[in-house]
C-alpha cells in the first residue's frame, strides 16, 4: 500500500498515520524526519537540508524531493508507505508520481482529512490546554496565531495537491472532525473496501 494523507495542520496526520502503520504494517515517512534522518546521516541532500533549516529556511523541492526518494527507496519502504507531510506542493506532487513511476509503481490512494477551520483552531487550543493541564510541553506552532499562519500556507500551497490527485482519480475524502476512531474506521473502509 502505498498511500498519501493529506490535510491541514492538526486535521490528525500523525494520529491516523500510527493507526494505519500498525494495521497494515508499512512505515510512515513524515517528511520532517526524513529531513533530520538525512542530515544525521550526513547524505548530500542532509546536509543541504540542515544549513537551510539551521537558518529557519525552506528546504527546496528538489531537495526534499532528493530526500524522499531515497527513502522510499530503503528496504522497509518497498512494500508501501504512508507519506505524511508530502507532497506539499503540486510540483512535488509531479516530481512523486515520475519517482514512482521510475520504479514501475503508484500511489494507490490519496485521502484528504477535511476539517473546518474554525473548529480546527479550537481543536488546537484544546490540545495545547490538555497537554499543559497533564505537564506536557506544548508544542511552540500550537497557538491560535502560529496556526492561522500554518493554515494559510496550507490553504495556498498543499490545498490544491488534493485537486491535482482528485484529476488523478485517486483521491478519497474522509471527514477528519469527527472522532478519532470514527476517522480511522472510515479511512480502512476505504482502504480494504
Amino acid at each position: 500500500m502505498r498511500l498519501v494523507l493529506l490535510g491541514p495542520p492538526g486535521a490528525g496526520k500523525g494520529t491516523q498515520s500510527a493507526r494505519l502503520m500498525e494495521k497494515y504494517h508499512v512505515p510512515q515517512l513524515s517528511t520532517g524526519d526524513m529531513l533530520r534522518a538525512a542530515a544525521d546521516a550526513a547524505t548530500e541532500a542532509g546536509l543541504t537540508a540542515k544549513a537551510i533549516m539551521e537558518k529557519g529556511g525552506l528546504v527546496p523541492d528538489e531537495t526534499v524531493v532528493c530526500i524522499v526518494a531515497d527513502r522510499i527507496a530503503a528496504p522497509d519502504a518497498k512494500t508501501g508507505f504512508i507519506l505524511d507531510g508530502f507532497p506539499r506542493t503540486v510540483r512535488q506532487a509531479e516530481e512523486l508520481d515520475k519517482m514512482l513511476a521510475a520504479r514501475s509503481a503508484g500511489l494507490d490512494v490519496v485521502i484528504e482529512l477535511r476539517v473546518d477551520d474554525a473548529a480546527l483552531l479550537a481543536r488546537v487550543a484544546k490540545r495545547a490546554k490538555d497537554t499543559s493541564a497533564h505537564g506536557g510541553v506544548v508544542r511552540s506552532d500550537d497557538n491560535p496565531e502560529a496556526v492561522k499562519v500554518r493554515l494559510a500556507a496550507y490553504h495556498a500551497q498543499t490545498a490544491p495537491v488534493a485537486n491535482f490527485y482528485a484529476q488523478r482519480g485517486l483521491l478519497k475524502t474522509v471527514d477528519g472532525m469527527a472522532a478519532v476512531d470514527a476517522v480511522t474506521k472510515e479511512i480502512e473502509q476505504l482502504l480494504d473496501g
